[in-house]
């Protein structure tokens, strides 16, 4: 993936929506009545619970591990490390220790979502300003900014595709966008009442949705299909 030059772009027009496929919930774990930020780490799942970070088995659907740090918005992994939205500063954690290594703050001063990594950067979802930025992970300065027309939730990046969850009116999809103008190129409907608070891919078929106050974790089908 290119990351495009620093710009500012119109909101995207809608765009028709086929039904999200669910494939598998997790959840509700034990201690935890919220789900915010979700991430992989190539083996397991991460899920922010507000205090907690915790850790399960997508196959099992086993908790794997839990780390006792904040976190009330998104969740990214860089390969090393994870990141973590609290308040209004951005994480960084040893994901072994739960050492916190390093912080910044996020953008939004605590209006803050959604959160992924990729190639070198950090995309930090603004949840009713409706925007997307592209930040620098070591400074926290905002590189680049893409508009929605929805309140933005989960943020991930997957064989160069932007993709980002909106929950708005009881109403929740996840939308594959260009990172170049922001343009809504495919939409994924959740069924009513299932919201999108988190969102991450698996790197290949399958994106993992927080459920928000259900306290659920909720593995939805990637489309196949030939890509521009």
């Amino acid at each position: 993936m290119t990351v495009p030059q620093a710009k500012t772009v119109e909101p995207p027009s809608q765009t028709p929506a086929r039904a999200a496929e669910i494939v598998r919930e997790y959840g509700p774990f034990a201690g935890a009545d919220q789900i915010a930020g979700v991430t992989h780490d190539g083996r397991h799942v991460w899920a922010a619970t507000g205090s907690r970070l915790v850790a399960f088995d997508p196959e099992s659907g086993q908790l794997a591990h839990t780390l006792d740090r904040a976190g009330d918005a998104g969740t990214a992994f860089d390969g090393t490390h994870l990141y973590q939205i609290a308040d209004a500063r951005i994480d960084k954690i040893d994901p072994v220790t739960g050492d916190v290594v390093a912080s910044i703050p996020a953008p939004g001063h605590g209006s803050d979502s959604g959160l992924a990594w990729a190639e070198g950067s950090l995309w930090v979802g603004q949840y009713r300003d409706r925007k997307i930025h592209q930040i620098d992970p070591a400074t926290g300065d905002i590189l680049r900014t893409l508009e929605s027309n929805r309140f933005v939730t989960g943020v991930t990046w997957v064989d160069g595709e932007l993709w980002h969850g909106t929950w708005e009116d009881d109403g929740s999809d996840i939308r594959r966008i260009d990172p170049e103008n922001g343009t809504v190129l495919e939409r994924l409907e959740m069924p009513s009442g299932v919201g999108v608070s988190g969102l991450e891919s698996d790197g290949a078929n399958l994106f993992y949705c927080g459920g928000g106050p259900s306290g659920k974790v909720r593995a939805v089908r990637r489309p196949k299909q030939d890509r521009s």
